[in-house]
C-alpha cells in the first residue's frame, strides 16, 4: 500500500505545529463514542503493561480503575499533554515531519491512536514504527469517527466514505509485514441525521481497527 502524493495533501499545508500551537481542552467526539472506546480499552488492554498513547491530548480515555506500568504520551501541544493525568511521560513531535519515534524497539504492549489517524501523511512509515516499538503479541488500536479538522485531514481520508476509511486503515496495517489481519469494530449511529448534526449523545459512529504484532 502506497499513497500517491496527491492523496497525502492537506487543504491547510502550513506547519501542523502552528495549527496545534494553542491547547484545545475539549473532546472531539461525543460521550457515546468515549464510553465505547473506554470499554474497548478495558476489554483489550492488560493492567501493569506499557502503553503509548500516540497523537494524544489532555485525556486518554483509559479505564479509571486500570493501572499501567507506564503510559507514554505523544502529541503536538505540550500544554494539553501536561494536563493529561494518565501520562507518566510525554514528548512533542510532528510525525508528518519526522515519523521516527524516539522509543526503543519492542518496548510497548499497546499503541493507541484515537481520532487522529486521518492527519497522518506518511502512514506507511508510522505504522512501521508502531510495529517496531510493539512487543511480540502487542496490540495496536486505531479508533476514529466521522469528525475531523477537515483542512488538516489528508485527501485520501477527506474524499473517502466511512467504509472506505476503514479499508484505508486496514491497508495501513497490511502494508507492514508482521501485523495480524486487522479486526474491525463498527457501531454506526441510529440517531436521525438532525440529532447527529446537533451533537446529541450517541450521534457519533464508532470505528476501531485493531491488529497485533505477530
Amino acid at each position: 500500500m502506497q499513497l500517491r502524493p496527491n492523496q497525502r495533501q492537506k487543504l491547510d499545508d502550513k506547519d501542523d505545529k502552528l495549527f496545534y500551537a494553542y491547547p484545545r481542552f475539549v473532546t472531539h467526539v461525543d460521550e457515546g463514542f468515549i464510553q465505547q472506546l473506554t470499554d474497548l480499552y478495558r476489554d483489550r488492554l492488560k493492567p501493569n503493561t506499557r502503553i503509548l498513547d500516540m497523537m494524544s491530548s489532555w485525556v486518554s480515555h483509559l479505564p479509571e480503575e486500570m493501572q499501567f506500568d507506564h503510559v507514554e504520551g505523544h502529541g503536538l501541544n505540550a500544554e494539553e499533554l501536561a494536563r493529561n493525568s494518565r501520562l507518566n511521560h510525554y514528548f512533542v513531535q510532528n510525525l508528518n515531519e519526522n515519523p521516527q519515534l524516539p522509543l526503543p524497539d519492542a518496548d510497548f504492549d499497546a499503541v493507541l491512536n484515537c481520532v487522529s489517524v486521518q492527519y497522518i501523511q506518511y502512514p506507511e512509515a508510522i505504522f512501521s514504527e508502531i510495529y517496531r516499538i510493539l512487543k511480540p503479541g502487542g496490540i495496536a488500536i486505531i479508533s476514529f469517527s466521522n469528525r475531523m479538522f477537515f483542512e488538516k485531514a489528508i485527501q485520501a481520508w477527506r474524499e473517502a466514505s466511512e467504509a472506505q476509511r476503514v479499508e484505508l486503515v486496514k491497508a495501513y496495517f497490511a502494508s507492514v509485514p508482521g501485523f495480524t489481519t486487522a479486526e474491525v469494530i463498527v457501531n454506526k449511529s441510529t440517531l436521525p441525521n438532525l440529532f447527529q448534526w446537533l451533537g446529541a449523545a450517541g450521534g457519533d459512529p464508532f470505528y476501531a481497527v485493531i491488529a497485533y504484532r505477530s
